[in-house]
């Protein structure tokens, strides 16, 4: 090279130049110190001896040949310098050709020291997968890991417990001792978990005091519960901070792969489910998600959701059962029963879908659709010339809101030529003792506005004289289950009059479900009770069924020679 050149290049770049063997024969200042070595201890040795061990053979191979070829090679090496430690440089091997021969007969070696570079790109990297001061995985990195993991497990069919963790009382530490108190001791609870865990698994920091463990191997769940023992013993044992000593204790909820078998996000969102559960149940405990729970949880979601469409798509209807004065033989009323007609599975029976919903506000939206529909009904009925009061039943989650009466009045507002007392909504005992002295004042508030009352599935409750007294209800229904077993089970007939004489004591209707027979209706009779209704008489029907069914309807000869007792 001419001398010039050499002298530019010495000032701005590490420079060299080897043999065709890769022998060094010249090196400058610069190549010097960042090596370590003097320049008579590199003079005459292979480039090897700088070899730092990163580099695959391939890659030397592949860099040799390039240059054997005449070509330039540029690339990143790293390097070890004399003291043992690494520096990184940006290279560019040049061959040199001999103008007479036309053959190479040396290279060129142009580096630039680029170890600072390099090191603020691996510190960038570290941040954007770690959590500063903990040093832990985040968020983002644990994605990674914790994919990388699940793929093995799947592969390999090994099992795979995620783990959430929250400390308990770490609020108190940050309230009551400050912020530098409380991230002393997140670093050491990290160090804790770093320290218990195998160093196969995966501990990371989330974001607060929430810790997320991915254990590996996990054979069964007696060794699980073993493993998350240890770890509630760790994190429980004092702390002394700052000559401060301080206890905090844990709650992990844990899922278990793959009888847990999701993905990813799926199992960290049921660990931090169940993680809530042990928090509720008290401090220092884990809890194990219950897969066949949130099955059932998701498949009543669906049911809900999809009694909502069917709500919202008009596939709801209306069917009608009568009631009917036995010993007069004419109908006195109908009740309301609801029927989904479903696209696909044809007509869904109430009790296949509305005790599901019932525990949700759908239940509301329902039950005002049905007065709705109900008052509607009455008024097409009174266009041509019938009418039949009709029973609703109601839910508790309805019946209970503070806001039920004012929403009856807007019901009821909506079909203003529709007579209130047309409308009988019926409460079961169960629900109305549940909150008595609601119930009983929101009953004086809707008999206020007209509306009629029954309580329904009476004697399968309390039946008590006092709840009578304050359920001032029109009407009392006898259960089904007592009618049906009146003519051979004493016990039930000893009931059935029982409750008939405490409607009549107290004044009220009567009214028994579940007829099966003439032979029921003859024994109600005898009894003093009038007013039945049941598959005997009619099964629920649409409303188009119902004006025929009550010009056909005659009643047995039996119950209209009756006498009352």
């Amino acid at each position: 090279m001419d001398e010039k050149y050499r002298r530019a290049v010495d000032a701005a770049a590490i420079f060299s130049e080897t043999d065709l063997s890769g022998r060094i024969t010249y090196v400058n200042d610069q190549f010097c110190a960042v090596s370590g070595y003097s320049r008579d201890e590199l003079l005459g040795q292979n480039h090897r001896l700088l070899n730092s061990g990163l580099h695959s053979a391939d890659f030397f191979a592949g860099m040799w040949r390039t240059i054997a070829l005449g070509n330039v090679w540029k690339g990143e090496i790293c390097n070890r310098a004399k003291n043992g430690s690494l520096y990184w440089v940006e290279s560019t091997l040049v061959p040199v050709v001999d103008e007479a021969t036309g053959r190479i007969h040396r290279y060129l070696s142009i580096r630039f020291d680029i170890s600072e570079k390099r090191q603020l790109l691996h510190s960038l990297q570290w941040r954007v997968g770690h959590d500063v001061l903990t040093g832990l995985p985040n968020r983002a990195f644990l994605s990674d890991l914790l994919d990388q993991a699940l793929a093995f497990s799947r592969q390999e069919n090994i099992p795979l417990a995620v783990c959430m963790l929250d400390l308990d009382g770490f609020k108190a530490v940050n309230d009551g001792y400050g912020h530098a108190s409380g991230d002393l001791l997140l670093v050491e609870v990290a160090r804790r978990l770093r320290e218990i865990v195998r160093g196969e698994d995966v501990v990371a920091r989330l974001a607060g005091d929430e810790f997320v463990l991915v254990l590996r191997y996990v054979r069964d769940v007696p060794e699980l519960r073993a493993a998350l023992n240890r770890v509630l013993g760790a994190i429980s044992a004092p702390y002394s901070l700052q000559d401060k000593a301080l206890n905090v204790y844990a709650s992990i909820g844990v899922t278990l792969f793959p009888h847990d078998n999701e993905d990813a996000e799926t199992l960290l969102r049921h660990a931090d489910q169940a993680m809530y559960v042990a928090k509720q149940s008290g401090r220092n405990r884990f809890h194990l998600f219950d897969v066949f729970h949130d099955q059932e949880v998701k498949a009543t979601h669906q049911t809900v959701e999809r009694v909502r469409q069917a709500l919202a798509a008009g596939e709801l209807r209306l069917h009608f059962q009568p009631k009917v004065n036995m010993r007069r033989g004419v109908v006195v009323g109908f009740e309301a029963l609801l029927r989904w007609e479903h696209p696909q599975n044809g007509t869904v029976p109430a009790r296949e879908f509305l005790p599901v919903v019932a525990e949700t506000d759908l239940i509301i939206d329902i039950g005002e659709w049905v007065m709705d529909q109900v008052l509607l009904q009455v008024d097409r009925w009174q266009e041509a010339g019938q009418g039949w009061p009709i029973s609703v039943n109601i839910a508790a989650r309805h019946f209970q809101r503070a806001d039920f009466v004012d929403r009856l009045k807007q019901v009821l507002a909506r079909h203003a030529r529709v007579a209130p007392q047309m409308l009988d909504l019926e409460i079961v005992e169960s629900v109305a003792i549940e909150n008595i002295q609601h119930v009983s004042a929101c009953l004086q508030d809707c008999q206020a506005l007209g509306v009629q009352f029954s309580l329904g599935d009476f004697g399968t409750g309390y039946s008590s004289f006092s709840y009578l007294k304050r359920l001032r209800t029109q009407t009392i229904k006898i259960d089904k289950s007592f009618i049906r077993d009146i003519l051979h089970d004493h016990d039930d007939l000893a009931l059935t009059t029982a409750v008939i004489g405490l409607a009549k004591a107290f004044g009220r209707q009567v009214i028994a479900e579940g007829l099966e027979s003439i032979e029921h209706g003859e024994l109600l009779l005898q009894l003093g009770c009038e007013v039945a209704q049941g598959y005997f008489i009619a099964r629920p029907m649409p409303a188009a069924e119902v004006p025929g069914w009550v010009e056909n309807f005659v009643a047995p000869p039996q119950w209209l020679s009756g006498d009352s007792t």
